[in-house]
């Protein structure tokens, strides 16, 4: 374990250093994330898995920072640069930029303009100059005029030497340093629109002519303007003032006011322009956008995380309709495993005739099933089906929901639902995944990409990599929070079990189809190639709901179970008394349970589970009904109604209100007093009140409001965020972008490129 690296990582996250190196060893060993949060609190010092996540990836950044550093070393030693000095710079690097600086002049150049001068034996005079003891330039320069080296006169001769210390100056770490921290603080990013891309790019005019400390920028504001770049529509430059940065390099390099000093002065201007503007500026959009990817990173994770542990129904008969117009609605119906026990189309919105046999058929199912629940998807033809739904007069304990049916499609036509319903069509496979996200959001949706859920802010655009990783770590942290019934689970679900993954969790399944359940979670053991490590891993993840030994149920893991046989004994009850007893675990003395492996956290979470064995950390199920309003032409300023939260971004949250396209509340009216973060007030999935602000039917944009005494006023009335809240917008109230004026620096856009999303996050395309 790197001493440094443990050092660097407590001062950064506040980490005790002995925590980090638990963490570290564990980590080594093959441990999970939710393992080592959950079952190994001692060694940790009970660190969460957003503390352990983060010494994970701070480690892993500085072992790749190491790697840099190795390969860096090598290359220095191989072309005879490499100095003892030097080694120790390089060895004591702490970040990524500071150390390619150190590299810069020993990295293997390109030919550029100084190459060529040092070609022509011009370097002595670049020395004598940046010297500034040289009064005499145009001698000095006379003496290196050489026509078969190419050095026609004097003029030539100083130019060159120029280059030369254009490159030296381009080089130095500390003039590196000083404008790098000057472009972090003070540099501005300008937008503006190409010349002919006005009508063609229209969905970025808020980008077209704006200006705004890139210090400040917001996550999803700087990733709109990189596409609107990336597509060729506006041009954007990201720099401090020229003067600023010129100054900087004149203090450092210039010493006077003599010929010579002019000489450096005019390197250092070029030097600026040419060279270090560019490869600063290229840093800055690095360093800007992986800021930016990470907070819309953060963003799609929270959501993602709300979305799956979403309250269950549980296990309940469903049928699952999945709407359409002229192609009918699809059905089926499942058991209360999920189980496909029924499927057919009905036609109830292409004739009153069909509409009728479409009744008859619904209600026969309904009966025959003996129906509990049924699941309608929100997409096209949603409301009018529930409608239909809702006059058929089923039994009043049929519980009727709308469901959120983004990325059923993507499921549908997967080789995960191919090989669940070979005999099957995508129509088919979409309803039963209606129905099973009902059942248990968490263990359906596991089966879809993340990205295809559709719960973010610009995932197209950050790093797919780190998005990939981000979101794998919450699903399996939700999977491992909420826990896995080994006997009824998916290999999907299982893959996400800590210390398994997609071979074993097809291992497990294989292991059931052939044995049958398993009886115990001892059993698992006797699954092909799950050794020791991964049972240790998975086993208190996994419950056994029927087994023997009733700990099997529970998230105490068998490596505490000897404990728990001990409180029984010496209580002398069973392990069975002590779960359902208060009373005799009131009377356990956890201090007397205390040994050099098994401290007080461990012993208190066992007391928990004890308490609510296999308790599921998901709130509890409610049902929910929107308001009569079904398409937007139903909607009037001022109308108040209930709807649920399908997406929270930085800029507000998205709502669906029930009438095929989400409105957007602003992050201004999301509550009476000023909001930083919209994931402060609202969740993904949480059910609120709205008020209709505006309606524009011509694009489709809903404007909504949460906050209190909301009431419809005229467009004049109301504040200019609230006038144009349909349009996506940014994180800020303030208003509309400026043009490139000093004074509106800071001032928000509303963010028209986000316009193109919202038909994403509508929701209604399957």
């Amino acid at each position: 374990m790197n001493t440094q690296h443990v050092t660097t990582i407590s001062t950064e996250l506040g980490i005790l250093p002995r925590q980090i190196e638990a963490v570290a060893a564990l980590l080594d060993e093959g441990a999970t994330v939710p393992f080592i949060s959950r079952y190994r609190k001692e060694a940790t010092g009970s660190l969460d898995e957003v503390q352990i996540t983060a010494v994970r990836d701070r480690l892993a950044q500085l072992a790749e920072l190491d790697g840099r550093k190795e390969t860096i070393l090598a290359s220095l030693e191989k072309n005879g640069h490499l100095t003892d000095e030097l080694k120790a710079k390089v060895l004591t690097a702490d970040t990524m930029a500071v150390l390619e600086d150190i590299y810069l002049p020993y990295r293997p150049k390109r030919r550029t303009k100084a190459t060529v001068a040092r070609e022509k034996g011009l370097e002595p005079l670049a020395l004598l100059l940046l010297a500034q003891e040289e009064n005499d330039v145009i001698a000095a320069a006379q003496a290196f005029v050489e026509a078969e080296k190419g050095v026609a006169d004097g003029q030539e001769a100083l130019e060159g030497a120029r280059h030369i210390i254009a490159e030296i100056i381009n080089e130095d770490e500390t003039a590196r340093a000083r404008l790098r921290a000057l472009f972090a603080q003070k540099a501005t990013i300008a937008s503006s629109v190409v010349p002919g891309k006005e009508t063609d790019g229209a969905k970025f005019k808020d980008y077209f002519d704006w200006k705004e400390p890139a210090a400040t920028v917001p996550s999803h504001r700087m990733l709109a303007m990189r596409r609107g770049e990336r597509e060729e529509v506006l041009s954007l430059c990201i720099l401090p003032e020229e003067n600023d940065a010129l100054q900087i390099l004149e203090s450092l390099f210039v010493k006077g006011t003599g010929p010579a000093s002019d000489q450096v002065r005019q390197a250092a201007h070029d030097s600026y322009k040419r060279l270090l503007s560019r490869s600063l500026e290229t840093e800055l959009r690095v360093s800007l956008k992986e800021r930016a990817d990470a907070e819309a990173i953060r963003v799609f994770a929270d959501n993602l995380r709300e979305l799956l542990l979403a309250p269950p129904l549980g296990a309940k008969r469903v049928m699952g309709i999945d709407p359409g117009f002229r192609t009918g609605c699809k059905v089926v119906c499942l058991d209360r495993q999920g189980k496909l026990l029924h499927h057919t189309a009905i036609f109830p919105h292409t004739g009153e005739g069909q509409n009728h046999k479409a009744a008859e058929t619904v209600r026969q199912l309904v009966d025959q099933y003996r129906i509990e629940a049924i699941a309608i998807g929100n997409g096209t033809a949603g409301r009018e089906t529930e409608t239909f739904v809702r006059g058929l007069g089923l039994p009043g304990e049929v519980i009727l929901l709308m469901v959120n049916e983004s990325g059923a499609s993507v499921y549908s036509a997967s080789e995960v639902a191919r090989e669940e319903f070979p005999d099957h069509d995508v129509t088919v496979r979409g309803s039963v995944s209606i129905g099973r996200r009902l059942m248990d959001p968490l263990a359906e949706l596991v089966k879809i990409d993340p990205k295809s859920i559709g719960v973010g802010q610009y995932q197209h655009d950050v790093d797919q990599t780190a998005l990939r990783g981000s979101l794998d770590d919450v699903v399996v942290s939700c999977v491992n929070a909420v826990g896995v019934d080994l006997n009824r689970a998916s290999a999907q679900l299982l893959t996400y079990v800590s210390g398994l993954g997609p071979q074993l969790a097809k291992n497990i399944v294989a292991h059931r189809d052939a044995n049958g359940p398993f009886p115990n979670r001892a059993h698992l053991r006797d699954v092909p190639r799950l050794g020791p490590k991964a049972f240790e891993q998975a086993a208190g993840f996994l419950r056994v709901t029927n087994s023997p030994n009733p700990l099997d149920a529970s998230a105490v893991h068998p490596e505490s179970y000897a404990i728990v046989d001990r409180m029984a004994a010496d209580l002398g009850c069973t392990v069975q008394d002590l779960m359902q007893d208060a009373g005799l675990r009131a009377r356990i003395d956890i201090g007397k349970y205390v040994t050099d492996k098994v401290g007080l956290p461990t012993l208190t979470d066992i007391m928990a589970e004890l308490a609510k064995p296999g308790r599921d950390p998901r709130k509890s199920f409610e049902a929910f009904s929107f308001g009569q309003a079904t398409e937007m032409k139903d909607l009037q300023p001022g109308m108040q109604l209930p709807g649920i939260v399908t997406n929270v971004t930085k800029f507000g949250a998205f709502v669906d209100i029930g009438v095929h396209q989400d409105g957007l509340v602003h992050v201004s009216e999301l509550a009476d007093r000023f909001i930083k973060d919209p994931a402060d007030v609202v969740k993904v999935q949480q059910k609120v009140n709205v008020t209709v602000l505006e309606v524009d039917l011509a694009r489709k944009r809903i404007s909504l409001s949460m906050r209190s005494g909301t009431r419809p006023a005229a467009a004049s009335e109301r504040p200019a965020a609230a006038r144009r809240a349909p349009q996506d917008k940014s994180a800020s109230p303030a208003g509309r972008p400026q043009s490139k004026k000093p004074q509106n620096q800071g001032k928000q856009p509303f963010h028209n490129p986000l316009a193109e999303a919202l038909g994403q996050w509508g929701r209604k395309n399957k």
